[in-house]
Formats: structure tokens, C-alpha cells, sequence
């Protein structure tokens, strides 16, 4: 018998019929033996349809009653998803984040889980019973509601199996697992049996949209084993797991890209101790992550820094830079939105010579120009223009034979 911590996404519990279809699973892993713990995020897209309702109704939308609002479709879709499991002659019972334990900070719209105390849960199972907690969700040391932000049924989950002691966290999608590559851009993606917790965090953080980094990180601290599989097919899917030192490893095992990014140049800044300190640190003070950083060689005492930015932060981040800018002395402020990030990721590149050159020759052959460049042990990212980002993946994944396996 094992004990499985299952989290099914929006579009897996998008309308009644996948409620249904859910609840069907969920009764035959019973029937196999095994005690299972749901745990659903908002049906299809009531998330973004609820934030669209409060903006039709508010300016401020105060971060305590969004939270309310917002993890109301979590709460609906877990009721629905336990009315199902009764049905089937299985006992189960919805539980909110807070009544299954989840403790958070007082952060509201991306709070972060301080302690997880899961006796209600771990007593329903004991008892026979599915518990269908609504992801996302926790309550403040405040004592308000308070929401995960986007991808936080993922980290509910692994939180929660961590917390029980779960033989395996199993995520349920619309994909079949993790993929080489995003199959909408490369017909010949594949997908992957198995990937590091290193690997996917890196290519989490670099545009694969699933599963939430958070979640990956958390596992990967914890050690909780995690399988990232359809809920459409229900085939096996691709478990994430520690690297094995004893194996050799693909030297390149994904290609990832990022259109969400923005650049942003400050010119003519004085070249003396400080100066980037206050930039980033004014820039941190407004919550705005800033990700790669390029500063140029100094000439005649002053040079350029520029750095990348989620697009959405770009208004707030010229305005920040320009405000400082007459303090520092900087001479001007550019910015350009039309950029994109492609990324290999691989545990082989660390043992592995020239994949770097192999990289840069590929995109060059195909007339691709790279603007920045960051590295780290498992992973090599680019900047490139928006326009030409899917054909660097598609020469990328060729290039390192990725759809053979």
C-alpha cells in the first residue's frame, strides 16, 4: 500500500466531466490499495476570470481581500471534486488550506509556507477518507487567507507529501511529463522518463512553464519524489529525481526559451565602488527580479549596465532606474521589450568541453545574433530577439540530437 499525494491542475478539473473522470481515478488507485490525499487547483480558468472581475470592480484591490477572493475557486473546485469521490461510494471530505495545516507569512498574493500541521489530514486518511484540500492556500500568522500565487497547487503538494511522509507527489497536467523541448515549437520533442531536480529547476526558471519551480525546489530540499504525468491519458509520466553520481548523464538534456523578459540599459554610469549597489538595491526595494547582469568594460571612467526583467516589471523598473539616475550621474536609460531567453540545460555540461562553442556556432549558422550571455554548472542561457527565439530552439534541439534520446 502506498500513500500518494495527487494534484490534479485547472484543466484537468475543468468542467464536470473531468471532475468525474478524476474521481474515477481516484476510486481504481483505491480499489489498487493505495491512500491517496488530492489536492486541486481552481477549475479551468476561474483564476484569471476572478482577477478580471476584480479588476471591473476596484482600483486598489487590497492584497487581503484578493486573496479571499482568489482562493475561492480553489475551494469550489475541492467541494465538487469530494461531491464526485461521495458518488462513487468513496468517502471523502474538502478541506481549505488552512484546515489541512498550511501556515503562511502575511504576504499576500505570493505567500510563502512556514509550516505545514496536516493532523486533520493525515486523521481522514486513517480513516478511510480522501481529503481534497484546496492548493494554494494557507492562512497567515495574521489569521487571514492567503494565496500561493500562480503554480502554488504544485508547492501545496509537495508540501503536504513532505509533511505526510508520502511515498510519491504526483503531478497531473494537460502534458504527458517534461518534455526536451516545447512540442508546439519542436514536432520532435520528447519526452523525458527521467530528469534531475537540478535539471528541472534550471529549466523551470528558464521558460518550462511546468511545474512551478517553487514546487521543484521544495521537493528537491526535501527529497520528495515527484511524477510529473497527464491526466488526460493517464500514462506514465516523468519522475524527477536526485542526480545519480554513479551515471553518466546526457551532456545536453533540454533546450528551453523565455519571451517574457525585458532589457534594460543604464548608460554612462560612473565607474567607482557603490554605484550597481544602489541600482539593485533601489531596483530590489520595488520587488523587481532582476535576473542576468552585463556590465561593460569601464572607458574614460564611466560604463553601461544592462540586465533583464520580466516584462511586466519593465515600466516600473525605468521609472525606478530614471528617478535614480541623476543621483548616480548616469548619463541615460534605454530599454528594449522585444528580447527572448533560449537555455540548454544538462548535468553533462559540467564534465563536458565545448558545449558552449557548440551552442554559439549553431545559432550563428543560423544568423542568429546573441546579445547576453549567462552561465551556471548545468545550464547556458542567451538573449536573442524575440522574433528569432523559436528557430534558435528548433537548431538548439537538433544540434545536440535531442529527439533521438
Amino acid at each position: 500500500m502506498a500513500l500518494l499525494v495527487q494534484k490534479f491542475g485547472g484543466t484537468s478539473v475543468g468542467d464536470p466531466d473531468r471532475i468525474r473522470g478524476v474521481a474515477d481515478h481516484v476510486a481504481r488507485c483505491r480499489r489498487r490499495g493505495d491512500q491517496v490525499v488530492l489536492v486541486i487547483s481552481a477549475m479551468g480558468k476561474e483564476t484569471d476570470e476572478l482577477l478580471r472581475l476584480a479588476v471591473d470592480v476596484s482600483k486598489t484591490r487590497p492584497g487581503r481581500e484578493m486573496d479571499m477572493l482568489i482562493t475561492g475557486g480553489e475551494r469550489k473546485a475541492c467541494a465538487l471534486v469530494a461531491m464526485a469521490l461521495n458518488d462513487l461510494g468513496v468517502p471523502a471530505a474538502s478541506f481549505t488550506g488552512s484546515q489541512a495545516g498550511f501556515i503562511t507569512d502575511a504576504t499576500h498574493m505570493n505567500a510563502k509556507i512556514l509550516e505545514v500541521k496536516p493532523d486533520r489530514i493525515r486523521e481522514a486518511v486513517d480513516q478511510g477518507i480522501v481529503p481534497v484540500v484546496g492548493g494554494a492556500q494557507g492562512v497567515s500568522i495574521d489569521r487571514d487567507i492567503t494565496f500561493l500565487g500562480r503554480g502554488g497547487s504544485d508547492t501545496t503538494a509537495v508540501a503536504l507529501a513532505h509533511a505526510l511522509g508520502a511515498d510519491a507527489c504526483e503531478l497531473y497536467t494537460d502534458v504527458s511529463g517534461v518534455f526536451t523541448t516545447d512540442p508546439r515549437v519542436v514536432s520532435e520533442a520528447r519526452k523525458m522518463l527521467t530528469v534531475s531536480f537540478d535539471e528541472l529547476l534550471e529549466m523551470t526558471a528558464t521558460g518550462c512553464p511546468k511545474p512551478a519551480m517553487r514546487s521543484v525546489e521544495l521537493a528537491r530540499n526535501y527529497d520528495v519524489k515527484l511524477h510529473v504525468r497527464s491526466a488526460f491519458t493517464w500514462e506514465p509520466g516523468t519522475w524527477v529525481t536526485k542526480e545519480d553520481p554513479a551515471m553518466e548523464h546526457a551532456i545536453v538534456s533540454a533546450v528551453t526559451h523565455d519571451m517574457g523578459d525585458a532589457k534594460l540599459t543604464v548608460s554612462g554610469v560612473p565607474d567607482r565602488p557603490g554605484i550597481a549597489a544602489r541600482i539593485f538595491r533601489r531596483l530590489a526595494d520595488h520587488d523587481i527580479n532582476v535576473d542576468m547582469i552585463v556590465q561593460n568594460v569601464s572607458a574614460a571612467g564611466v560604463t553601461d549596465i544592462s540586465f533583464t526583467l520580466p516584462a511586466d516589471q519593465l515600466a516600473t523598473g525605468i521609472a525606478v532606474v530614471d528617478e535614480l539616475r541623476g543621483e548616480i550621474g548616469a548619463t541615460g536609460v534605454t530599454s528594449d521589450p522585444n528580447i527572448a531567453r533560449v537555455s540548454i540545460v544538462g548535468a553533462g555540461m559540467k564534465s563536458n568541453p565545448g558545449v558552449a562553442a557548440t551552442m554559439f556556432e549553431t545559432l550563428s549558422a543560423a544568423g542568429i545574433n546573441i546579445e547576453m550571455i549567462q552561465t551556471s554548472a548545468i545550464r547556458l542561457t542567451c538573449v536573442v530577439r524575440e522574433d528569432q527565439a523559436e528557430r534558435a530552439v528548433q537548431v538548439l534541439h537538433q544540434a545536440f540530437e535531442l529527439h533521438k534520446g
